[in-house]
C-alpha cells in the first residue's frame, strides 16, 4: 500500500523569520489523521532567516534528528555541546531525561533543514549527542544508512527500531530498497521529483509504504530523499 502525503497539504506556519511546513501535527497545527507514522512523530521542513533561530529551549524523551539541506545550524546545548551542522552532516540528539538546546543560523544566508522527531524505545534515557558527515558519493544512486539502532556501517545511533537512509539521485537514476516482512517505510522527498513504485512524487511529499516488498524511487529531476524503515 502506497499513500502520498502531498507537500501542499502539510501544515504551514510563517513567522517571518521562520517558514515551517509540518508533515505531522505540530504546535498550533493539528490534524488527527496525521499525528505521526509508527515511531516517527515529526518532520518539519524549516527555512530560517539569516542570524535568526531557536533560542535555548527544553526537550525530553525524544530522539531529534537534524538534516541540513542548505546553510548551517549552530547548535549549543546543556550537555556542553557546541557544533555547526552543514549539508551532508546529520545530527542526532537524545533528549532523554531532559536537555536544553538552541539552534541558530550563524550566516546572513537562509538556513533550510528538516527537523525530525522519533519517539524513543524507552523513557528516561541519558541525554546524548552525535553528529556525522556522509558525503554525496556515499548516497549517490543508493540508500545509505545514516542512523540505526546499532550504529551499523558508521551510522548514527538512534534509540528506536528505526533505520534511516539518505539518497541522492540524478535525473534518470533510481534506487531500490527491500522491506522485510512486517516492516513499514516513510519516504520524505526534500528535493526533486519522480516516482515511487510508479506513483508520482515531488519535493515536500511524504510517502507511507506498508505491505510492499520493495521501494523503488526513480528520479525525473534530481532527488534528495530520506527513507525511514520502521517496525
Amino acid at each position: 500500500m502506497i499513500y502520498v502525503r502531498s507537500g501542499e497539504e502539510r501544515g504551514h506556519a510563517n513567522h517571518g523569520w521562520l517558514d515551517s511546513h509540518h508533515t505531522f501535527s505540530f504546535a498550533d497545527y493539528y490534524d488527527p489523521d496525521f499525528m505521526g507514522f509508527r515511531a516517527l512523530r515529526v518532520i518539519n521542513e524549516d527555512t530560517v532567516a539569516g542570524r535568526r533561530g531557536f533560542g535555548m529551549h527544553p526537550h525530553r524523551d525524544m530522539e531529534i534528528i537534524t538534516y541540513v539541506l542548505g546553510g548551517a545550524v549552530e547548535h549549543r546545548d546543556s550537555m556542553g555541546t557546541r557544533a555547526v551542522i552543514k549539508p551532508g552532516e546529520v545530527q542526532r540528539m537524545t533528549a532523554g531525561t531532559g536537555v536544553l538546546h538552541s539552534e541558530m543560523n550563524p550566516s546572513e544566508e537562509p538556513l533550510h533543514l528538516l527537523q525530525i522527531w522519533i519517539q524513543p524505545n524507552e523513557a528516561g534515557l541519558k541525554p546524548g549527542y552525535e553528529q556525522k558527515a556522509f558525503d554525496a558519493g556515499e548516497r549517490q544512486g543508493r540508500f545509505r544508512v545514516v542512523a540505526s539502532p546499532d550504529g551499523r556501517d558508521g551510522s548514527l545511533t538512534v534509540h528506536q527500531d528505526v533505520v534511516l537512509h539518505g539518497t541522492l539521485l540524478g535525473r534518470g537514476e533510481q534506487a531500490e530498497y527491500t522491506l522485510a516482512p512486517g516492516r513499514h517505510a516513510w519516504v520524505q522527498l526534500a528535493r526533486g521529483s519522480g516516482t515511487l513504485n510508479g506513483v508520482k512524487v515531488k519535493a515536500g511529499d511524504g510517502v507511507a509504504v506498508s505491505a510492499e516488498e520493495r521501494v523503488v524511487l526513480a528520479a525525473a529531476e534530481p532527488i534528495e530523499a530520506l527513507l525511514f524503515d520502521l517496525a
